[in-house]
């Protein structure tokens, strides 16, 4: 019922936006908002946002949305020694389920920004969900000369948020909406999570730095933890985490950026860094077993919401470390990113590790860069629980897409992902998965 409640609340905001004056549905559509990533092509390649060119002229709201839907054309296979563990999910070629994503952005006051995200219906919550609200602070409601030097270098963000560990959170697809990222899907392991806590930015000529405090779990709870044999008296530990970088254009048509990001949790009773993505996978049902449907009714597409990812399960600690790069060059864009972390679950005794790798190159042309080209390689090799000796996921896609306008993006692509080094006795045995996506999607 609440979440019913919710999703038509916002539905009629959206029919009232439709039926108000023009002037004040634009407003209510399209106000500009200080210190604010847009939801269309403009978006693109924004990072951290300190830029006040916006004059406050009193409170304002705005409403945004992502909606994205995806024909999916992939195939799959395992080994004989795989398809004898288990045999895969069939699959053929058809329309995803469609996703969406509502935004209302509140101008509060002058430098004061709220923001509330709601997913709509996504693969893996067909039902609506809020993915989480936070106050951003470029501005300071108090008098003095000493707040405002502050305050022109600094924002504090407060709330459940998404957490800025990384630079690939700003270029990946999130439920509905999929104008930032130039694929399908994200990585292989996906670091996406929305955490209670803050994050303290300061930035000057092109240099940042971020501190940040979380709950280091995606579900608020105050139930007490159980013990276990192997790690004692488990405690729920704040996460503790930061970013270092910068980002600064060399000329007209130059632009370089170099980050690193650093995450800790010493003991947690569900961190969700790896798992907190509650919309799921682009890729339907690609590398899953064939599912039988449980007395609850969940179906295969929200049960086994994350197909074609790894998740390495440290849910009780966990160490990871994030470098990004990215150059861009007139058209041309290239997004590196070497991850390494490691942790474990509350009822391993040594900690197990993973590495990634990813290169992205993009090339924008056309009329205001509404044409693109792309092509991504990304590589795991991870140790999982359960396996003796680490195993090896390598995905290659190659892209295109054509801006209809600024708020409308058709794209295709060609991906084939393959599963190397799992044991005879894991269905992902020889596994491998090729094919095509056609998405078509809108943010506003």
């Amino acid at each position: 019922m609440r979440h019913f409640i919710l999703r038509n609340a916002y539905l009629l905001l959206v029919l009232v936006a439709g039926i108000l004056p023009a002037s004040l549905s634009a407003q209510l559509l399209q106000g500009k908002l200080e210190n604010y990533r847009p939801y269309d092509q403009s978006g693109i390649n924004q990072f951290e946002t300190k830029k006040d060119t916006v004059p406050f002229t009193g409170p304002t709201l705005r409403i945004g949305a992502g909606f994205t839907q995806e024909f999916q054309g992939l195939k799959h296979h395992n080994s004989s020694a795989g398809a004898l563990v288990s045999p895969l999910y069939k699959i053929t070629p058809g329309f995803n389920e469609a996703m969406a994503n509502l935004y209302t952005d509140f101008q509060l006051a002058d430098g004061i920004h709220l923001n509330v995200a709601l997913y709509l219906s996504t693969r893996h919550h067909t039902e609506t969900w809020v993915k989480g609200g936070y106050l951003q602070f470029d501005k300071l409601p108090f008098k003095g000369q000493f707040w405002s030097d502050i305050m022109k270098y600094t924002t504090i963000k407060i709330g459940q948020m998404e957490i800025n560990y990384g630079d690939q959170h700003f270029r990946r697809t999130d439920g509905g909406h999929a104008l930032y990222n130039p694929f399908t899907e994200n990585y292989i392991v996906d670091a996406f999570a929305t955490e209670i806590g803050g994050e303290i930015y300061v930035q000057k000529n092109g240099l940042f730095g971020m501190v940040a405090l979380s709950d280091g779990t995606l579900d608020a709870k105050i139930d007490s933890v159980t013990n276990t044999p192997q790690n004692g008296n488990i405690k729920k530990n704040p996460a503790v985490y930061g970013k270092v970088g910068i980002d600064k254009q060399l000329a007209d048509r130059v632009r370089v950026r170099l980050s690193a990001s650093y995450y800790h949790e010493n003991s947690s009773a569900s961190n969700d860094l790896y798992f907190g993505d509650r919309a799921g996978s682009g890729y339907f049902m690609v590398m899953e077993k064939p599912y039988v449907v449980p007395a609850s009714g969940e179906s295969a597409y929200e049960a086994d919401a994350f197909s074609g990812r790894l998740n390495p399960g440290f849910s009780y600690k966990v160490d990871a470390l994030m470098a990004n790069g990215f150059i861009k060059f007139q058209g041309l864009e290239l997004f590196g990113t070497f991850e390494h972390s490691q942790g474990k679950t509350a009822t391993e005794v040594a900690s197990r590790q993973f590495n990634q790798y990813a290169i992205d190159g993009v090339y924008r042309f056309g009329k205001n860069e509404n044409l693109f080209i792309g092509a991504r390689y990304n590589g795991v090799t991870a140790e999982l629980r359960g396996i003796s000796s680490p195993v090896t996921i390598n995905r290659f896609a190659a892209a295109a897409g054509w801006f209809l306008t600024k708020n409308v993006l058709l794209k295709g692509e060609y991906v084939t992902q393959s599963y190397n080094d799992f044991p005879t006795t894991d269905y992902r045995n020889g596994g491998k998965f090729n094919g095509y996506m056609v998405v078509a999607t809108v943010g506003f």
